[in-house]
């Protein structure tokens, strides 16, 4: 049974990875997406619930040899795929779709992180990942209109 300090200091890292997943998907939701704010606070919320059970379990289990986090992360990755993908072919591969395919894979990486205490990792991608959603399709579309195909 886990000591009541410890338990609370995991449901800190779910709270802190719902609120760096959701802002991730607020930009998403203002941007008129269809997986935006709720599907990346449950995502990250999720990839961090697998982590923190994938890091307890290997505690508990501590005397059985094989037992290892990773592997739970690495399941989470290709679980993370599979959504992306069936985004992709239910609504098309379009440009804005394809990147809320990425989003929902980085907001898994932060919800990882996050169960795995890295904070800071987990703070400067969600950072970076909103400046990418909500700056570069800016800075991207210019230069499409400027440079190249003057697209969508």
């Amino acid at each position: 049974m886990l000591h009541a300090t410890l338990e609370l200091a995991f449901v800190w890292r779910l709270l802190i990875a719902v609120v760096l997943g959701g802002l991730m998907g607020l930009e998403r939701s203002i941007a008129g997406k269809h997986a935006g704010l709720r599907t990346y606070a449950l995502v990250s919320l999720g990839s961090c619930l697998f982590v923190i059970a994938g890091t307890l379990a290997s505690v508990e289990l501590s005397a059985f040899s094989g037992i290892n986090p990773l592997v739970v992360a690495s399941a989470i990755v290709t679980g993370i795929g599979f959504i992306g993908a069936g985004l992709a072919a239910f609504h098309g591969a379009t440009p804005g779709e394809l990147t809320t395919a990425a989003g929902l894979w980085v907001v898994a990486a932060v919800g990882m992180a996050c169960g795995f205490g890295l904070f800071y990792l987990a703070l400067a991608t969600a950072a970076l990942s909103v400046v990418i959603l909500s700056l570069l399709g800016s800075f991207e579309h210019a230069m499409r209109v400027r440079f190249g195909k003057n697209g969508e």
